[in-house]
């Protein structure tokens, strides 16, 4: 096993960062998923806004999984990686990670796929005009 292996890192760039608080926390007193997913679909957002040069849609979540439960006070630094630039929608993998209470390592708590669309000021989707790479 390489050393890149056996210690991951996030990938694609940070775009939100924030503290999990008290009022996020699901019955059990673990981080609420409901919260996790959306500040995932915010970072993914700003990211696929950037790539669009303006106002996207969130048209698609696919492939979540939770890998550990995010304590109360952690800070939660999620990592977007654009995948595929269409015409006019942009697909968006983000990444979830936290800090260890114990060594302040990295954890990954969570991925998903997000697709976005580009859309104008009446709502309808737009070509995005310059494609980056």
């Amino acid at each position: 096993m390489s050393d890149i292996d056996s210690t991951p890192l996030p990938q694609g760039e940070l775009a939100i960062q924030t503290i999990a608080m008290p009022k996020d926390t699901n019955a059990s007193g673990d981080i609420f998923g409901g919260w996790l997913l959306s500040q995932m679909d915010l970072a993914g957002a700003i990211t696929a806004e950037e790539v669009a040069k303006g106002r996207v849609a969130t048209v698609a979540i696919d492939g979540m999984a939770f890998i550990t439960p995010v304590h109360v006070g952690a800070v939660v630094s999620c990592f977007c990686d654009v995948i595929e630039i269409g015409r006019s929608s942009i697909r968006i993998m983000v990444e979830v990670w936290i800090n260890s209470p114990h060594d302040g390592d990295p954890i990954k708590v969570t991925e998903g796929e997000f697709v976005f669309v580009a859309i104008d000021d009446q709502r309808r989707t737009r070509t995005i005009s310059h494609q980056q790479s």
